[in-house]
């Protein structure tokens, strides 16, 4: 398994052929022009075990999956480990840079932990604040019981109308040529991943299906609720989900007995990027799920008292503010994600010049040979850090974006969203009589409105009902 993992290693430097000493450190005469002043991170949850409980990644297969070190959905021992490290790295980069003093202990609201109410992104916030500050104990900030999920990291739509909801279909219309466009390109990887598993001797063919499918996506879009696609693809994003998952786990680029190259590992993961692309990346979306992160993050960067913000959420939150800000993330070397891999950051650092303040948007993540071999971080091992543009703003030579500019930006942003004019939500919570629910509203891969459910068996909010066609 080592040999494996090395030969692995020394594969991927050669492939990407990346500087991997590529770093945040700032030139002398950047650091003699400029003093940092802040930093916002927005984290990614490091690596964490399936989603589902097994149903739907465990019946495509005949094989065994890896055993999880932790239950489904909890941050793993692994992710855990990897995200004391990347708190080491920053810890050793904010005091070579001046802004905190080495073993600093928080006086005051200098320092800002806040996370998710769930197991995987709160102890990403705990095991980033032992490497940050080792000798703080500091107290991660979260609303809710273990596992519920706080609406501040919540992609869901708040305000909702017709013509709005029209408006996000448009859009998904014209990305990557299509949702079945978008789709269709990696039918390549979808055929593979059905090779790797053995689908064709799996549970799942002996009662339903030995295909990943797509054609019957469908898109609901309701308020209080998350964007949603259903059919065979939502199957496909599960299961490449858990392939990847496996493969950090297992510090192995095998699968089932098949050695895969990181390109293909690439591609597997490109089918839930596709996925999450589709739900969380059209900016008219991104605007309203995004909302009360983006107010977040810019009031943070308002804090005259502020030091260091640590907000920890999941890849949705990434990809909506950066479809809402349009942020352009730069393609990722030396990662299976291609724009947000998993434990990654989304860093707003802002300097002084003495007269003006600047704000530099940069990426960081730990390279897939250093989630397998667990490589130690520091200034001079550091992780990928890539530079993130800002669509529609411009960079001074350094760089660096106005503040003003920036925060202008995020109010435009939320100036938007405020524009949406609701109107009375078409979803019911679960626990509303089946009878006084309005129907979904539900759209076809070509943006079709669909008059009424399909017939046969449907669950909504967790309600089976059975419809027939009316003749």
């Amino acid at each position: 398994m080592k040999s494996q993992s090395l030969a692995a290693t020394l594969l991927l430097l050669l492939i990407f052929n990346t500087n991997i000493s590529a770093q945040v450190q700032r030139s002398d005469a950047f650091r003699e022009k400029y003093q940092l002043k802040e930093v916002v991170v927005m984290s990614r949850h490091n690596i964490r075990s399936p989603l589902s409980s097994g149903a739907d990644y465990q019946r495509v297969t005949p094989h065994s999956w890896f055993a999880w070190s932790s239950p489904g959905s909890q941050l793993s021992l692994r992710g855990g480990v990897l995200e004391t490290e990347m708190g080491q790295f920053f810890r050793k980069w904010v005091v070579d840079a001046g802004l905190l003093p080495d073993n600093h202990r928080p006086e005051g609201e200098d320092v800002f932990f806040y996370a998710n109410s769930r197991q995987r992104t709160f102890s990403t916030a705990k095991y980033f604040s032992a490497g940050f500050l080792p000798f703080a104990n500091v107290v991660i900030n979260h609303k809710y019981d273990e596992d519920k999920m706080d609406p501040v990291f919540t992609p869901k739509f708040t305000k909702m109308n017709n013509a709005y909801r029209q408006q996000i279909v448009s859009e998904l219309q014209t990305m990557n040529g299509g949702p079945q466009a978008w789709m269709a390109s990696v039918q390549p990887t979808l055929t593979l991943m059905e090779q790797i598993l053995d689908m064709d001797q799996s549970p799942a063919a002996q009662n339903d299906t030995v295909h990943f499918t797509y054609s019957d996506t469908q898109f609901v879009l309701e308020k209080g609720d998350e964007p949603r696609l259903r059919g065979g693809y939502k199957l496909a994003n599960s299961v490449a989900d858990a392939l990847v998952l496996q493969c950090y786990e297992s510090e192995s680029m095998a699968a089932f007995g098949h050695e895969l190259t990181p390109e293909q590992w690439r591609a597997i993961c490109g089918v839930k990027e596709v996925y999450d692309g589709l739900l969380f990346t059209s900016h008219s979306a991104a605007v309203n799920l995004a909302y009360p992160l983006i107010s977040l993050i810019r009031e943070e960067l308002q804090r005259e008292e502020r030091k260091f913000t640590f907000l920890c959420g999941h890849d949705s939150n990434l990809a909506s503010i950066g479809a809402a800000l349009r942020l352009v993330f730069p393609e990722t070397t030396q990662a299976f994600e291609l724009h947000t891999p998993i434990g990654s950051k989304l860093v707003f650092e802002k300097w002084s010049d003495g007269s003006e303040e600047f704000v530099a948007v940069n990426l960081v993540y730990q390279t897939v040979s250093q989630q397998h071999g667990r490589l130690l971080l520091n200034l001079d091992t550091p992780p990928m850090v890539k530079s993130v543009n800002i669509d529609g703003l411009t960079a001074n030579s350094d760089g660096l974006y106005l503040l003003s500019d920036l925060d202008a930006w995020m109010a435009a942003a939320m100036s938007e969203y405020e524009a949406i004019v609701d109107e009375t939500s078409a979803i019911s919570s679960p626990a509303t009589p089946s009878s006084s629910r309005a129907p979904l509203t539900i759209y076809n891969l070509n943006g079709q409105q669909l008059s009424e459910q399909p017939a046969g068996v449907s669950i909504v909010g967790g309600v089976k009902t059975f419809r027939t066609i009316n003749h």
